[in-house]
């Protein structure tokens, strides 16, 4: 790619979107996260005493990001979070990983049980593929049992490529995986 882009690495919280993130940070990609931004442009509310969270108002932050972004990024960039894939980015990479597998890395997380079966249902449902902008190139890696490395080898050769394939529709259904066990 002779351009920048921006990159949003999105997925249910728990499937690695922030160590796959540093790991490309690592490789010379720029990173920013959802929160830094919404921080950055007073998009942010308070502590939410029921789930420990900083609601982000995603409408606004879009909006203003759509500003601040008018010209093509200088290189390429990661926008880290699970909202990432609102927002006015060039290609969009979802993180995916067995629900089974995500209910125990969101209990050693210390995750309230109606936060874990919230998060569990979004990825068994696809998650942020219920928002796919076809506009802009999608894709999705597996985290359950692949070797992180791999995982971010694959994204870098998918932004070096272009994006080949500009449309990957999402392939992991974990109901049917659910079904065959």
């Amino acid at each position: 790619m002779g351009e920048g882009a921006r990159v949003a690495i999105t997925g249910t919280p728990g499937v690695g979107k922030t160590t796959v993130s540093r790991m490309l940070e690592e490789r010379g990609f720029a990173l920013v996260s959802v929160e830094g931004l919404a921080e950055d442009f007073g998009c942010i509310g308070e502590v939410d005493p029921e789930d420990g969270a900083r609601p982000i108002d995603i409408e606004k932050l879009g909006g203003s990001l759509s500003e601040a972004w008018i010209e093509p990024a200088e290189g390429v960039g990661v926008v880290d979070g699970h909202l990432s894939h609102n927002l006015p980015v060039d290609a969009v990479v979802v993180l995916r990983c067995s629900p089974e597998t995500l209910k125990v890395r969101l209990g050693e997380r210390g995750y309230s049980e109606s936060k874990i079966n919230s998060n569990y249902e979004w990825e068994l449902l696809g998650g942020a593929w219920n928002d796919w902008d076809e506009s802009v190139p999608w894709t999705e890696f597996d985290t359950t049992a692949s070797e992180i490395g791999s995982v971010v080898d694959n994204i870098e050769s998918w932004i070096s490529d272009g994006f080949k394939p500009m449309r990957l529709g999402s392939t992991i259904d974990w109901v049917a995986h659910m079904e065959e066990s």
